[in-house]
């Protein structure tokens, strides 16, 4: 595999692993994508086609948690639908305030969100609670599964 493979790969891996940190950037895909790369450079010689599937699945798994762990934080605790959409935008919003923005964008805009329909301040404090509760979990699930992706492209490929 020449340097310049294994480089983009490693770009895209690492891009990958801070995606899952920062909304906008599909971090599991990248990395995903930076693996793929990677094996397929090696003509699929040391990592088979049915580790790239399983990966693959992962990857889908870990995709559809960004859209599921925050609404589902949101929904048990009893969010509006305008709670889940400001959460959505805290998070994106959020990038631009750096890691305290991205951290606690999702609980603003469901607080927000809660507000403009007229919930009270406690109702909306415990949705945006409940919100960031779901979104961090959601952090913390798509981390494992990218560093499961990690080691067992690494197994593979040494094994």
């Amino acid at each position: 595999m020449t340097p310049l493979l294994w480089v983009a790969s490693l770009l895209l891996v690492g891009v990958g692993i801070a995606g899952i940190l920062i909304p906008g950037l599909p971090g599991t895909p990248l990395i995903f994508a930076g693996l793929l790369l990677t094996a397929w450079a090696d003509n699929f010689q040391n990592v088979s086609v049915v580790t790239m599937i399983v990966l693959a699945i992962l990857t889908i798994v870990a995709f559809a948690t960004d859209f599921v762990a925050g609404s589902l934080g949101a929904k048990r605790i009893g969010a509006s639908r305008e709670a889940v959409i400001g959460a959505a935008l805290g998070a994106v919003v959020g990038i631009f305030f750096g890691f305290v923005g991205i951290f606690f964008g999702p609980f603003i805009g469901a607080v927000i969100g809660e507000l403009l329909v007229g919930r009270n301040l406690g109702m909306a404090g415990r949705v945006g609670v409940g919100t960031w509760i779901g979104f961090v979990l959601g952090i913390a699930a798509k981390l494992m599964l990218a560093f499961s992706m990690v080691g067992i492209f690494i197994l593979a490929y040494v094994f």
